[in-house]
């Protein structure tokens, strides 16, 4: 691992406040290569590599597959019990298939408009999030370092941990003054100065700049430094 990911590896134990970090997981000192985000690269080299990267980086749609899934065989299973009801002569279990379909085909008729424009509402928004989950490239609050040896991967909230700090140095303030978020894009640091001493803007930018270059993420988010109007008096 590089002298970058290697420190800011053992940064991860220096915790900032809970809002510096953005993702979900957390990399601590003492987990395995996987846990700390760093995948040995296969030996099929750069494809394997690249599939490797993308996995650790990518989201599951596990969770969007299942409902869909299940969704599916139990609108089937129901409407083969129905259609067996019915050809054995038996009274529908709710709903008989041919009144369902009738029903279906008098839309809007027989039904208020508040429950139908509910239904739509419910309808459209299941829609939405199957239609959304199938096109929209699943990504993980993580980064990818460069390392000519091996994949390293990182989460933002090491990544938000390390420019933290850095940006509090930089900034001569406390921790709680300094809130730092990382996004795929971007760089967030909110830095709250304290009351009677001056503070620049462009040396923190600097600092964090610096720091996130030295670290050289993938892709490379852009630093934006936002103080706050108000200060916090000195201890």
């Amino acid at each position: 691992m590089s002298h970058a990911a290697e420190r800011h590896h053992r940064d991860a134990g220096f915790h900032e406040p809970s809002s510096h970090a953005h993702g979900p997981s957390t990399t601590g000192a003492g987990s395995s290569p996987r846990e700390a985000g760093t995948v040995p690269g296969p030996d099929s080299g750069a494809a394997g590599m690249e599939k490797v990267l993308a996995r650790e980086t990518s989201s599951s749609r596990a969770t969007a597959s299942v409902i869909a899934a299940v969704l599916v065989i139990v609108l089937c299973g129901y409407a083969l019990l129905e259609t067996a009801v019915r050809a054995v002569g038996q009274p529908p279990w709710l709903v008989d298939p041919q009144t369902a379909a009738d029903r279906l085909t008098a839309l809007p008729a027989g039904i208020a408009p508040l429950l139908l424009g509910v239904i739509g509402a419910v309808l459209m928004a299941a829609g939405l999030y199957f239609f959304l989950n199938a096109i929209l490239p699943g990504r993980r609050a993580r980064h990818v370092l460069a390392d000519p040896r091996a994949a390293v991967v990182v989460d933002d909230e090491v990544i938000a941990s390390a420019l933290a700090r850095r940006a509090r140095l930089a900034a001569n303030v406390t921790r709680d003054q300094v809130m730092v978020v990382v996004s795929r894009r971007q760089v967030l640091v909110n830095i709250r100065p304290t009351s009677g001493v001056p503070l620049r803007e462009a040396e923190v930018l600097a600092a964090v700049e610096a720091e996130l270059r030295e670290m050289a993420p993938s892709p490379m988010p852009e630093v934006r430094v936002n103080l706050a109007s108000s200060g916090v008096i000195g201890a």
